[in-house]
């Protein structure tokens, strides 16, 4: 791997796992599935080993007037209002009520990005989603206008140019001593490379998690996409569609389709 380097850690560690993973993400970028296919699958089988944040690292021009029109929007002053950096204050607005609303809005931002069931730069559906997620709306728009998400996104932003975080989606991987560098891994790699990164991390053989069963997946994540489940269980596309219709006739599974990309998403009853 070329695009692999050494880097200081910013901050200490606040976990007692001794491995932690900063994901340089644009949350509504493509290749933001993939990297969110291969950390599942590692979560699954090695999460007893590591935790993770994601670094938002979207592109956009400046915040500070976009601050102003979304304070006006949510007092009233100002009809609704698209920007391409809505999504990703409104992820950091989520993360305000803690790491799992955070994940719930993310996976329900991007389930729709792919569906194109809403258009998800809009002020207005973003509320939308924050419903949809099980988060708590009145704090989820009181903390989407405030200055404490948007110098959350703008400290992810930070982050990124400080550790020159040049292709999104990147890994660094850290351990729990903060005077050693962590390990800068650029662009996308098979899954076997980040096992191996983690395993030489810790400096002994890394014990692997037996993968769930197919129900328990989908009560851990909800919505999955037939890539996901398929590398998950390491079965082509062909056998991993199968298996996901075979719940799908026993109701336990709905099929959402859209042009690109077919999301899985566990049913309700």
């Amino acid at each position: 791997m070329n695009n692999v380097q050494l880097l200081s850690k910013p901050a200490p560690a606040s976990t007692i796992k001794p491995i932690e993973l900063y994901i340089f993400i644009d949350p509504l970028c493509k290749k933001a599935l993939n990297m969110q296919t291969m950390l599942r699958k590692l979560q699954l089988e090695y999460d007893h080993y590591f935790t993770w944040r994601y670094i938002l690292s979207t592109k956009l021009a400046s915040l500070n007037t976009l601050g102003r029109r979304t304070k006006g929007c949510i007092t009233g002053a100002e009809l609704d209002i698209t920007h391409p950096a809505l999504p990703s204050i409104a992820v950091k607005a989520a993360e305000l009520q803690g790491k799992r609303a955070s994940a719930r809005f993310l996976l329900k931002l991007q389930e729709h990005a792919l569906l194109k069931t809403k258009e998800v730069t809009s002020y207005s559906a973003l509320i939308e989603i924050a419903k949809e997620s099980n988060i708590d709306v009145d704090e989820f728009i009181s903390d989407f206008g405030s200055k404490e998400a948007a110098r959350a996104f703008q400290c992810d932003l930070h982050i990124t140019r400080e550790m020159e975080i040049e292709e999104v989606p990147s890994i660094v991987f850290f351990n729990e001593c903060i005077e050693d560098e962590g390990l800068k891994v650029s662009g996308m790699y098979t899954y076997e490379v980040y096992v191996q990164i983690l395993q030489e991390m810790m400096n002994e053989e890394i014990i692997c998690n037996p993968l769930p069963t197919f129900d328990e997946l989908f009560s851990r994540f909800h919505t999955l996409t037939t890539n996901d489940v398929a590398a998950i269980y390491s079965l082509s596309i062909q056998e991993a569609e199968r298996e996901l219709k075979k719940r799908m006739l026993q109701q336990k599974i709905e099929r959402l389709p859209s042009e690109e990309i077919t999301l899985w998403r566990r049913k309700i009853n």
